[in-house]
């Protein structure tokens, strides 16, 4: 990517203070590579007098956190040469339909291709007539009430934006309603609390600021930023840098949407035990190892076949790991030697560092790699248990995939926990969840249509998008599907439904929790798509091999019935 020759240094120590003023308890850390970014304000409805607060608070966020901002309302910017200088695009109380046809084409491929988005505020009120600018942003302004104070409710405090802020925020503002939630297609972050203040109508589910994942590139979005007093308030500031750090690749976030957890750990420790010497501080919805070698394992219960997320942050070179799969114990000793560790520390060797089943398997090195934030930094792990198998996801990066073939252990039932492991190796982590997959072994084999023909996947393509079809039973990978709690995976991906109208294809694609990626056997062979609550139908009642597989309203015929593993 083409890089412009003007550049501002910053070292570690004034990253460090900048840090410092917006978090004082956050650890330093190291400056970002330089990088561009392409402010666009321009507007074809309403104009809000905060657009030069908003223009002057990214200009300052970029001269000290590394990036150069260029401002523009000139839309003939929207070229692929021109946006090809740039690592995030902010849309900054944008209205109106503001893109041409090719401005927009060019703007698309810059975002599937790896580029970043942010939009503040009335970006949401922009180019309703632009299909793959409302995938972009997740949905559209409808109204608002008049500027008033509210609390925001922060849902994620992993994520660069947010996780400067406590479990709640008071802050006055401009509260958009939206069209809908965007909970099945992006990662909330914060929500806001309608009963808090007068004007609401989304209810209890109502997303202010969120992110996601399109392709190659990146989303942020945040509601708030209407008044210019928001761009002099330190939280909103650091939310708008946390959101361009993301967007430009500099910071790592999971931004799959998440769905179905429950809180195992989110500021109460009720139903953990420690075991083993040393322990945990209980601050802010954060949990802070100390001394050690000793264990915290959530004692209220044994878990089978379930999603495992978590947050952790190291300030340097320190050491913890997360343990599965353990029978229970009050010695931490037990889960070592019975259990399996997944590593925190990312110093030690190949096979003890992070992402690796400690002392088994080493992670992906390069996934590994691109996936990780430096110390200082919040990740986020998923450790997804399926019968024997344990797959490693770091912030949204599968970096292992192990299966258990020690008989003396066993991961299909046990206890999880979190590890203090001694003076000096202080971590820290937040909001422990977990989602249960339906307590039963996953099935694996073909799903076979009542055509006797199978659900395939096109060439065995892992693309995401790829084509999914009926074609004669050949036994080959890429009709192996495993069917986990609500989803059906085959090739290390997702059985998804593109839209939620008749006809809508059904495609493979990365695994998100998303709604549209939940399966649920219905009557007469069915298989209910959640999102839309239409059935996986062989398109026109078609069986030749190549059939293209679509959700259809309901109705029982043969081409919706389907016999699973």
């Amino acid at each position: 990517m083409e890089r412009s020759r003007t550049r501002r240094a910053i070292g570690l120590a004034a990253a460090a203070i900048t840090v410092a003023a917006l978090n004082p308890g956050a650890p330093a850390v190291a400056a970002d590579a330089p990088y561009d970014v392409l402010v666009f304000s321009k507007t074809a409805g309403f104009r809000h007098d905060a657009i030069p607060a908003g223009i002057q608070l990214i200009r300052d966020l970029g001269a000290a956190n590394s990036f150069t901002v260029t401002t523009t309302e000139d839309s003939t910017r929207f070229t692929t040469t021109d946006l090809a200088r740039f690592e995030a695009v902010v849309f900054l109380n944008t209205t109106g339909d503001v893109l041409n046809a090719t401005q927009q084409t060019a703007f698309e491929s810059y975002v599937r291709g790896g580029g970043g988005y942010v939009g503040v505020h009335s970006a949401s009120d922009t180019e309703y007539d632009w299909p793959f600018y409302g995938e972009l942003v997740g949905t559209y302004f409808t109204s608002h009430p008049a500027v008033q104070q509210a609390t925001v409710r922060v849902e994620n405090r992993a994520h660069a934006a947010t996780a400067h802020l406590g479990p709640t925020w008071t802050r006055t503002d401009e509260w958009y309603n939206f069209r809908g939630s965007v909970r099945s297609t992006a990662r909330v972050l914060a929500t806001l609390d309608e009963s808090t203040y007068s004007g609401g109508s989304m209810g209890a589910d109502h997303p202010l600021t969120w992110c996601r994942a399109v392709q190659g590139g990146r989303s942020f979005y945040t509601g708030s930023g209407h008044t210019q007093a928001s761009y002099a308030e330190p939280g909103f500031r650091a939310l708008v840098l946390g959101g361009i750090r993301y967007a430009a690749n500099r910071t790592k976030a999971d931004c799959r949407p998440e769905n179905g957890y429950t809180a195992l750990y989110n500021g109460s420790t009720t139903g953990w035990s420690q075991a083993g010497p040393g322990g945990f501080t209980n601050s802010d919805g954060t949990l802070t190892s100390s001394g050690g070698l000793g264990l915290l394992w959530h004692s209220a219960r044994e878990y089978r076949s379930y999603s495992l997320k978590l947050d952790w942050r190291m300030p340097g070179d320190d050491n913890s790991g997360v343990f599965v799969g353990f029978p229970p114990s009050a010695d931490p000793n037990s889960a070592m030697a019975n259990g399996y560790e997944v590593q925190i520390d990312a110093t030690d060797t190949a096979d003890r560092t992070t992402g690796a089943v400690y002392g088994f398997q080493g992670a992906d090195q390069a996934a590994r790699d691109a996936a990780l934030n430096p110390p200082g930094e919040w990740n986020t792990f998923e450790l997804l248990v399926e019968g024997e198998r344990l797959r490693v996801f770091l912030n949204g990066a599968q970096v292992n995939d192990f299966t258990n073939t020690d008989p003396a252990r066993s991961l299909a039932s046990g206890h999880v926990g979190v590890q203090n492991h001694g003076t000096g190796d202080d971590v820290s982590f937040r909001d422990i969840r977990i989602r249960e997959l339906g307590g039963t072994t996953p099935r694996t084999g073909p799903v076979v249509g009542a055509s006797g023909k199978c659900v395939d996947v096109n060439a065995g393509s892992t693309a995401d998008g790829a084509k999914v079809q009926l074609w004669t039973c050949n036994s080959g990978v890429n009709q192996r599907w495993t069917v986990t709690g609500s989803t059906l995976r085959a090739l290390d991906k997702c059985l998804d439904a593109a839209g939620s109208t008749d006809g809508s294809v059904v495609r493979l694609w990365t695994c998100n929790d998303g709604a549209g990626q939940n399966w649920t056997e219905g009557a007469n062979g069915s298989l209910v798509n959640a999102r839309s609550g239409k059935c996986l139908d062989a398109n026109g009642g078609g069986a030749a091999d190549g059939t293209q597989l679509i959700v259809w309203s309901c109705h029982g015929g043969t081409n919706q019935r389907w016999t699973l593993p």
